[in-house]
């Protein structure tokens, strides 16, 4: 005997269909145009949701990895990605010899790796700082170790202030993929795809780790069953050190591709926070495979709601953020991939 779908799976569908109709031939007098009369629009568009999605992987990965094993909801995640950040320009206008009006022609691909991997290397070993001087000893409970970590966050936002200042910054792109080519007639940034196969790379990565090593294995059976691990005499506190310290390098590896794509000012820890906390929702709390559908879901609404919505109510988009979130949740309480706790 077949189950029959609830009506809310059903709405979700309906919504789906009518976003596809509006988008493909409905939506003239926004400000890009029916897919069928403006296809340029649409691939930009698509490329857009594509490559912002993928920074938003690299950034939620880290989040949820930490979260699916130790069950810390750890809200520095945010300050770690700017610190990396600030590291990183510091580093970068270093090695380039100039600490302003850096231009893309002065970079080298080496002048924004070594800044990337330093950068996310510092945060890395304050995540295990972290982690062992205050996570370690109260493990299992999550109220006090989600307020320890709230604190950690406030205190590096004030440090921050203080040392780099209130101004925007950003680490220059190397000026290799500081270009633009045409597709569908219009004109696209190089430097977003280069964006995108970066997280392509470091999700390929993390699936390697994950499911053909030993630790990726105790991993991935301490996320099913800590007890058990346990059990088996397997040191769980390293495993926790490993796994919080991958945690904060992905946090910084998105903190140098996010000031590189967008700059960084005081308060960008807070937003890339929310946005983690968003993409885990959606795809389901300590899910790497929830936290690819989050970022491509989370990315699209981004990229499309103020693209095709009509010229007038594009300030309205941010809802579609929320409405994404409800339409989720309605169907899949613990989102795409969570499971209950």
């Amino acid at each position: 005997m077949t189950r029959s779908r609830p009506l809310s799976t059903w709405f979700v569908w309906a919504v789906g269909v009518f976003v596809a109709l509006w988008v493909l031939f409905i939506a003239r007098g926004t400000s890009a145009g029916a897919a069928v009369d403006e296809p340029g629009e649409f691939i930009v568009t698509l490329l857009d949701g594509l490559t912002f999605a993928g920074l938003l992987f690299v950034v939620a990965s880290g989040f949820t990895l930490v979260f699916g094993l130790m069950r810390t909801v750890n809200m520095a995640h945010g300050s770690l990605f700017l610190l990396s950040a600030y590291v990183a320009i510091e580093i970068q206008q270093s090695m380039v010899g100039k600490d302003r009006n850096i231009e893309a022609g002065d970079v080298g691909i080496l002048q924004w790796v070594v800044p990337l991997l330093i950068g996310s290397m510092v945060v890395a070993v304050v995540g295990i700082v972290m982690q062992q001087l205050l996570l370690r000893w109260n493990q299992g409970q999550d109220l006090r170790q989600a307020l320890i970590t709230l604190a950690v966050s406030v205190i590096l936002a004030d440090q921050m202030l203080a040392h780099f200042g209130g101004l925007a910054q950003r680490v220059v792109w190397p000026g290799a993929v500081t270009q633009f080519f045409e597709i569908a007639g219009e004109r696209y940034a190089l430097s977003r795809l280069f964006m995108l196969a970066l997280a392509l790379c470091v999700g390929i990565a993390l699936w390697l780790w994950l499911n053909h090593t030993r630790m990726g294995m105790v991993i991935r059976a301490g996320v099913d069953d800590q007890e058990m691990v346990r059990a088996l005499g397997i040191n769980i506190t390293v495993v926790f050190g490993v796994t919080f310290f991958v945690g904060a390098f992905l946090a910084g590896m998105g903190g140098v591709m996010g000031a590189s794509f967008a700059g960084v000012a005081p308060g960008t820890d807070g937003q890339w926070l929310l946005n983690s906390l968003i993409v885990v929702i959606v795809g389901g709390l300590g899910s790497i495979k929830g936290a690819v559908a989050g970022s491509l879901l989370y990315g699209m609404v981004i990229a499309f709601a103020p693209a095709y919505l009509p010229s007038d109510y594009t300030f309205y988009a941010i809802i579609f953020t929320f409405v994404l979130l409800a339409l989720v949740l309605a169907v899949r309480p613990y989102g795409l991939f969570g499971r209950e706790a």
